[in-house]
């Protein structure tokens, strides 16, 4: 039996529903099912009723889902993402306590497109530097992402780069900070071979990032990033 404090101001459900978030988090994996309201109903010495809110509460939360004649079943819960002025995709990562990776999949020089060119304060075809990356959390494809770097201010970029972090590569041999001061989300079916990198089918969307990094110091657009995560693996906290 898990005691409650029956004289608190805060409700007998929502106690409930900490506790059974607590239990998740802990000892439950995506796909388990909880047990039943009448055992919980026991557990907790509370009608069914109760046990009913509780769990209400956390499947509006998305914490839970009820399956009609089966029960209740734990959610996978996306990755708490925050993208801010200086996000960096491993630091991130590593303080939610998940393991990180990355694959450079190509490194080419290319002339800019129109909507690259713009981004950047370039002419159209331009050169510019181009870096495609998987990036995994846990050993799962979390995103693939689109770099594009005047070539003007980064010339040995691609001779000097080998892996690792773009924005600390910068820093570290261009003494270049750079700053997030925009990013654009939206919801996209994906494309290319997107899909496949991201072991997701190509029916499903992925939240798509369009973001302008400068110069913090003075303000140079030094990179566009067009990045495509997985929409059921990671929710974004835009804090710029």
């Amino acid at each position: 039996m898990t005691l409650l404090k029956r004289n608190s101001t805060e409700k007998i459900y929502s106690q409930i529903a900490n506790v059974l978030r607590q239990d998740i988090s802990q000892h439950y994996q995506p796909g388990d099912c909880l047990a039943s309201e009448f055992e919980l109903a026991e557990r907790f010495q509370v009608n069914r009723h109760t046990i009913r809110h509780a769990i209400e509460a956390l499947i509006q939360e998305g914490v839970v889902e009820r399956r009609h004649g089966k029960g209740t079943f734990v959610l996978t819960q996306p990755i708490d993402y925050t993208v801010a002025a200086k996000t960096r995709f491993t630091q991130t990562l590593k303080n939610l306590g998940k393991t990180t990776s990355m694959q450079v999949r190509r490194k080419v020089v290319m002339p800019a497109e129109t909507g690259v060119a713009q981004h950047l304060a370039l002419k159209p075809r331009d050169p510019v530097i181009c870096i495609e990356t998987l990036r995994l959390a846990d050993q799962q494809p979390i995103c693939v992402s689109s770099h594009y770097f005047p070539q003007c201010h980064f010339p040995d970029f691609l001779e000097l780069y080998q892996t690792g972090s773009l924005h600390g590569f910068i820093q570290q041999h261009y003494g270049w900070p750079l700053k997030r001061i925009e990013s654009l989300v939206s919801a996209v079916l994906p494309q290319g071979d997107d899909a496949a990198l991201l072991s997701m089918p190509k029916s499903q969307p992925i939240l798509r990032v369009k973001s302008i990094n400068v110069n913090e110091r003075d303000g140079t657009p030094l990179e566009y990033a067009l990045t495509r995560f997985c929409a059921d693996r990671i929710q974004l906290r835009i804090n710029l």
